[in-house]
């Protein structure tokens, strides 16, 4: 063995001769937060690792038990070469031509914002060095899911390239990491691949667009029966509502609508193919992406509902609320009189809250079993059990508690200001029709002919059967 070092490389930790010969040999360009992380990762699998950099004497502390030397050494000494730069920093690459080709080369570089440059990171170093195999991938990983291991909420890694051997190399990596592999096909596809950490919580954008606008039509619609009514007709300035009565209304109302709002569009599915009489016809797009965004609508109705819960408990605490104890108490007092105790008033009251109280740990049940890390532990028997059954179970709750808020008052002409219905009952009307539709559903005569048409049975149309034998 030569006892000759080479000036171009600096050895962090000595290596076993016997570890060089069984580990594979992965090359990093790039001595940042990531190809540190990636680096390191790569240790606990069992690979070897060289980093090549600019400055491999002074390049910042790396991962013990990896090498940094010069870029044309590293890369002359392994196959798969990650490069973790930056896009604008390609162009020396185009130098080191000769040495890459042939390698495979692993683009994980990602751009600031969309269409920033004519093609994608990907093509652009294929077309520099065009002797390479360039495989896109592992960009939608972060440092810190690299050096905390695959996570459930960022187990996927994309890849794509126009190499299949090539690609096959990246998704063996990938998978002794621990990741699940995802092909996106030719290296056409890397564009997308590089918009994907850019985009910003594309599957919540629907259900926090559908809470804005419901949050602001109740406050308004409110605003304008509960305070602007009492300043007008009875000259009354009870704007003071605003921060605390008026959020308290407008959040329980806007959270039932939107857990309601979770269970229609499966409802509705249903009723279709009832209607069609077969499971293999698509459904609409409108009603694909509503389902697909069930879950997000779930969390922030869950998010909506624990609000109304801390607003709820600082009733007792308001100045509002205190006053209004201690004047009607001194009033009492006054007049040497005691109001009787209510019977129906405390089922009522009793009842209203515990029924809340239910409705609301059901619904943080399924927040919990909604999140990654508690369903992957779950049958699909347990899971749908969960967030179907005791999931319209949770609407009832909370849809009964809204009737026992409301209890008589919609009798009351007090109660309709200005010809306006009170909010408590324009939230009602999206979970009552989600219940009764449910309920027809669960017939016998209707839930065994779904439960047929979802095990794949399919009603026969009979002008086709006319047809059918005609032909034979």
């Amino acid at each position: 063995m030569s006892k000759e070092v080479n000036s171009e490389s600096v050895s962090l930790c000595p290596l076993s001769t016997t570890a060089a010969t069984e580990q594979e040999m992965l090359c990093i360009f790039g001595t940042g937060d990531l190809g540190r992380s990636l680096g390191q990762r790569f240790l606990q699998t069992g690979y070897k690792v060289v980093y090549g950099s600019r400055r491999p004497h002074s390049c910042g502390p790396l991962p013990p038990g990896t090498q940094a030397m010069s870029h044309v050494a590293a890369a002359q000494s392994a196959r798969l070469v990650f490069i973790c730069i930056h896009r604008e920093n390609y162009d020396f690459l185009e130098t080191l031509a000769p040495q890459l080709k042939g390698k495979v080369l692993v683009d994980v570089s990602n751009n600031l914002k969309k269409n920033m440059y004519p093609e994608a990171n990907a093509e652009y170093l294929q077309r520099l060095i065009p002797g390479a195999q360039v495989v896109k991938g592992f960009n939608t990983l972060s440092a810190w899911a690299l050096q905390n291991g695959p996570s459930d909420a960022n187990r996927q890694v994309y890849v794509c390239g126009n190499s299949l051997e090539a690609k096959q190399a990246v998704i063996e990596v990938a998978t002794k990491l621990g990741f699940t592999v995802l092909d996106r096909g030719s290296l056409t596809a890397a564009r997308e691949l590089e918009d994907f950490p850019l985009q910003l919580f594309p599957e919540w954008r629907l259900p926090l667009k559908l809470a804005t606008g419901l949050t602001a039509f109740f406050f308004f619609y409110l605003l304008i029966r509960d305070v602007i009514y009492s300043y007008v007709v009875n000259d009354k300035d009870v704007s003071f509502r605003i921060m605390a009565s008026l959020a308290n209304k407008v959040f329980p109302i806007v959270s039932l609508i939107m857990l309601s709002l979770c269970y229609l569009p499966g409802v509705i599915a249903a009723f279709l193919q009832l209607y069609r009489g077969t499971k293999y016809k698509r459904f609409p797009d409108w009603l694909d992406r509503w389902m697909l965004c069930r879950k997000q609508l779930g969390l922030v109705a869950l998010a909506l509902a624990s609000l109304h819960v801390l607003y709820t408990l600082i009733i007792p605490i308001r100045y509002y609320v205190r006053y209004r104890l201690a004047a009607h108490t001194i009033s009492q007092i006054r007049e040497n009189k005691t109001s009787p105790f209510d019977t129906t008033m405390a089922w009522r009251t009793d009842s209203y809250y515990v029924i809340g109280i239910l409705g609301f740990g059901l619904y943080l049940l399924l927040g919990i079993t909604s999140l990654p890390s508690v369903s992957n532990i779950l049958s699909w028997r347990e899971f749908s059990f969960i967030q179907s059954k005791l999931g319209y179970l949770t609407l009832f709750f909370c849809t009964f508690h809204t009737y026992l808020y409301g209890w008589d008052k919609f009798l009351q002409p007090s109660s309709y200001k200005w010809f306006m219905l009170p909010g408590y009952m324009l939230s009602l009307v999206v979970p009552s029709v989600v219940l009764v539709l449910k309920l027809l559903l669960l017939l016998p005569c209707v839930d065994g002919t779904l439960t047929r048409i979802r095990q794949g049975w399919e009603r026969t149309d009979p002008e086709q059967e006319r047809k059918k034998l005609l032909l034979t």
